[in-house]
């Protein structure tokens, strides 16, 4: 496992390095994935590692996870509420469409709006340092498009990316990451009582298995292939017509 981190993290050394940026910057959620990419992040860079941590609908001191996650770390950190931010953008959608507003899709798109406003977020504070933001996907969120695009999608360099979620909690769990963040349910806090599982309607477990290439049940093989079908466009550049050459 060290040889396996300390890979990761000269990637990174090195990728920094080239790019001629001055650190990194993390949005950090109290979740596993984002709690990896900073563990990895202060290793790699000790004294030019940032973490933002960036609640909507609660304040900074009511995000335990995250703030003992910082705290163990030792990782510099700003927290930014940005509960008004998002509902001034989303009311202004609102009025704007009247009643054109679908009600039908507001759950995922407002659960989408947060990702995108903390995305927009980060990057103002990466510019401002001249850091380069750290992309927080695992290889099964990779896979099945499990991800906001130009949200938390949005990233400089991807560390964990090839990393399954079993393998993201193993490392996770030897760099030291809290046990309140290694004990419970992966989610992206899109809504109350949000999970990852419950929406994509597979587990992790049958999701790692697949990309190792085992057997698993049909109605979870079904669910994944759809899935990482019908979230292609995410997982490339927007497409672009040839030369006009008339």
């Amino acid at each position: 496992m060290e040889e396996r981190v300390n890979y990761l993290v000269k990637w990174m050394q090195e990728y920094v390095e080239d790019a001629g940026a001055n650190g990194v910057i993390v949005g950090v959620s109290g979740g596993i994935d984002s709690a990896l990419a900073a563990a990895l992040m202060k290793r790699g860079f000790p004294a030019e590692s940032l973490g933002v941590i960036m609640p909507i609908g609660k304040p900074i001191d009511e995000q335990p996870d995250a703030l003992e996650l910082v705290k163990k770390l030792d990782l510099t950190y700003y927290g930014i509420e940005l509960t008004n931010a998002y509902e001034v953008q989303l009311d202004l959608i609102k009025q704007a469409l009247g009643n054109q507003w679908n009600a039908e899709t507001e759950q995922m798109v407002s659960a989408n709006l947060k990702a995108r406003v903390r995305m927009s977020t980060l990057y103002a504070l990466a510019q401002n340092f001249g850091y380069l933001v750290v992309g927080t996907g695992n290889k099964a969120e990779t896979y099945t498009g499990y991800f906001t695009k130009y949200g938390d999608g949005a990233s400089d360099l991807e560390p964990l990316k090839n990393l399954t979620k079993g393998e993201v909690f193993e490392m996770s769990e030897y760099l030291g990451v809290p046990d309140a963040i290694l004990n419970k349910k992966p989610s992206a806090e899109l809504w109350e009582g949000q999970t990852d599982e419950q929406e994509m309607g597979v587990s992790y477990a049958h999701i790692d298995a697949y990309l190792r290439g085992e057997e698993i049940p049909r109605d979870s093989l079904d669910v994944i292939q759809q899935l990482h079908k019908s979230t292609e466009h995410k997982r490339n550049i927007a497409p672009s017509p040839k030369p006009y050459k008339g």
